[in-house]
């Protein structure tokens, strides 16, 4: 429970009809409650935390001045929304935030009225505010409207497709948008001229003007209203970054400095008088009122649990690498071994594993921001000139660019290696960073070729067999550490369409794929069954699976993706194609949304860690205790 000695006012505010109760000139206090308790609560289990500090006024005057839940308030980005789930009913249990049976680390609809839209990935609030805005207005009912977007979210084209929609509507939408801007997106830091633009744009007196000459000037059509709106548009044009956004027919304000609570206020009671769409842009400072976060913008976005006296501090001794780390050092080897190679990201580059590459490599490295669908593009492009180019992409954002995968790589059969990270289960981030979806979106696409691997050296050697392999390729590996087998430094690939026998056993066959494979060989070794590292999900080792099915009394399939239309599936397929009636279990990720928990909690969730192999195997084959054996693997 919060502590009322420490935080007196906080303490009050159970939901934003408690922080309305207070008079305006406390709201300052308030505000700097909830950024140490934010910093506090954090500190002890680890979050988001550098882009919620920075949105601490912004927060505490959205929920005073709307009448939220009622008034409709649309994250974007997501990881933005802590102090909101504080200031709305979750204060006491956000230290529950990523855990299992907690509090989700996005906006959810189903956890709070308060969280009017869903959003893990970026760049909906617009279009999703919209919809609400149209709805709401066809029915006549005038409650207001905010989206909140920023932290890079303004670099994705889905934002300004809804832009374009909104300015364009007749009757005009009553949206406000609001742009934070927090120097790590698409503007440049401002001066004091600007600062004063931005005072005289957000003020009554400026808006009263500009409101007034609308209606003297009748209808925006008029020759005379157009020219006049231009006027306005190109004088502002010349000293703030208006000019897109009012040819685009939002009313643009600002910018201005979004830690200043009174101003803040100021403007948005302007603007809660204005009709039509409209655009504040504020200036924010991501980490702010916590010197470390701010001085180390990227490393304090996340965090794990620290001290904050001291910040974070790196645990002493070795660690072990994760696959995100086996990707970034071979993209580095094979960038020395082939000035073909070309590395591109869709703002992810710590995330991927690319910070080395971008350093080593600057000329041969793109960051295309927060567009995924360019950024496959981009990759054909490449390809058809010679280039080979390595895109490095979370497996939940690879689903926002399919199009561009099917119609601009894999029916041209481009030349280009997609290098798929988070597949399968991730964990703490809940459904929409679950990479529960790419076997089967990727297994369906024709030219394809899918591999996952069982472990950090295979995981190595796969990427450079997709990299030599001259048509698109994915290789797809989960988030964290592996079993910990050693990586080679060669560039050596693996067989071609061949998956490994690991160990020889009897009656039932274990086929598994990727990271799920040395749970199957717990099992196999306790029950003395056969295991196979499948490796290739697309195309299948056709003689290795047609002879385990003649060999055995029954098949498993085992894959951390969905059962339906995974890796399993194209097994089945193979066996139905060839008139073989052979007992099989598929075991998989349910057909469902998981919640977030740890990987280790979801996998024995969905039945796929060792526990639940054994058990899903001895439910449909009983058979007495058996012992393990020596493993005949190959290979």
């Amino acid at each position: 429970m919060i502590d009322p000695q420490r935080y007196p006012r906080l303490s009050r505010i159970a939901v934003p009809a408690d922080l309305r109760q207070f008079p305006e000139e406390e709201l300052p206090a308030i505000a700097s409650e909830l950024r140490e308790y934010l910093i506090e609560q954090v500190a002890k289990v680890g979050g988001h935390f550098g882009a919620g500090l920075g949105v601490i006024e912004l927060t505490v005057a959205l929920h005073y001045l709307y009448d939220t839940p009622v008034d409709r308030l649309v994250w974007d980005v997501g990881h933005q929304c802590y102090p909101h789930k504080i200031l709305t009913g979750r204060r006491d249990v956000i230290h529950t935030v990523k855990q299992k049976d907690g509090v989700a680390p996005f906006p959810k609809r189903d956890e709070s009225e308060y969280d009017t839209f869903g959003v893990g990935h970026s760049s909906t609030s617009i279009s999703a505010a919209l919809g609400m805005a149209i709805a709401l207005q066809r029915r006549g009912d005038d409650r207001r409207i905010v989206a909140v977007i920023g932290d890079g979210a303004m670099t994705a084209g889905m934002a300004y497709e809804a832009l374009n929609h909104a300015g364009g509507m007749d009757p005009e939408p009553n949206l406000l948008v609001i742009l934070n801007d927090n120097q790590m997106s698409i503007s440049e830091n401002v001066g004091g001229l600007t600062k004063m633009l931005g005072r005289l744009s957000g003020s009554r007196t400026l808006n009263a003007l500009r409101e007034g000459g609308k209606k003297l000037l009748g209808d925006k059509n008029s020759a005379p209203a157009k020219f006049v709106r231009r006027w306005e548009e190109h004088w502002k044009g010349m000293f703030v970054p208006s000019t897109l956004f009012e040819e685009m027919g939002f009313h643009y304000t600002g910018p201005i400095d979004g830690h200043d609570l009174p101003a803040l206020l100021s403007t948005l009671k302007t603007l809660q008088t204005l009709k039509g769409p409209q655009l504040l842009h504020i200036i924010t400072t991501k980490g702010k009122g916590y010197e470390l976060a701010e001085g180390d913008q990227i490393g304090y976005h996340a965090v794990s649990p620290f001290d904050p006296a001291t910040g974070m501090v790196a645990k002493p001794g070795a660690k072990k690498p994760t696959y995100t780390d086996v990707f970034g050092d071979w993209l580095c080897d094979m960038a020395a071994a082939d000035p073909r190679l070309m590395g591109i990201t869709p703002a992810m580059r710590e995330g991927s594993g690319l910070v080395r590459f971008s350093k080593e490599y600057p000329e041969r490295y793109f960051d295309v921001a927060i567009a995924e669908q360019h950024a496959v593009t981009l990759a054909a492009g490449m390809a058809c000139e010679g280039a080979k180019p390595v895109v490095a992409i979370y497996s939940t954002f690879l689903q926002r660019a399919y199009d561009q995968l099917v119609h601009d790589v894999a029916i041209q059969e481009l030349d280009v290696l997609f290098a798929i990270d988070r597949g399968g289960v991730v964990g703490p981030d809940g459904a929409t960073h679950a990479g529960n979806l790419d076997l089967s979106y990727l297994r369906c696409v024709p030219n394809m070729v899918v591999m996952a691997p069982a472990d950090e050296d295979e995981c190595r050697r796969m990427l450079s067999t997709g990299f030599r392999y001259e048509g698109p390729a994915a290789v797809r590996y989960p988030r964290g550490t592996g079993p910990g087998v050693a990586v080679q430094p060669t560039l050596e690939g693996v067989p071609f369409g061949k998956a490994q026998l690991r160990r020889r056993g009897a009656r039932i066959a274990l086929l598994a794929f990727g990271a799920v494979v040395p749970a199957a060989e717990q099992v196999g070794e306790a029950l003395d069954l056969t295991v196979v590292n499948m490796r290739f999900v697309k195309p299948l080792d056709r003689e290795l699976v047609l002879e385990m099915a003649r060999t055995h009394e029954g098949l498993v399939t085992i894959e951390d993706n969905v059962v339906a239309g995974g890796a399993g599936s194209g097994v089945a397929e193979l066996l139905a194609a060839e008139g073989l009636a052979v007992p099989i279990v598929h075991l998989g990720l349910p057909d469902e949304f998981q919640a977030h928990g740890t990987r280790e909690q979801l996998l024995a969730e969905a039945g796929l860690d060792a526990d639940g192999i054994r058990a899903a195997i001895l439910r449909r084959w009983p058979m007495p205790s058996a012992g393990p054996r020596p493993a005949a693997a190959a290979g």
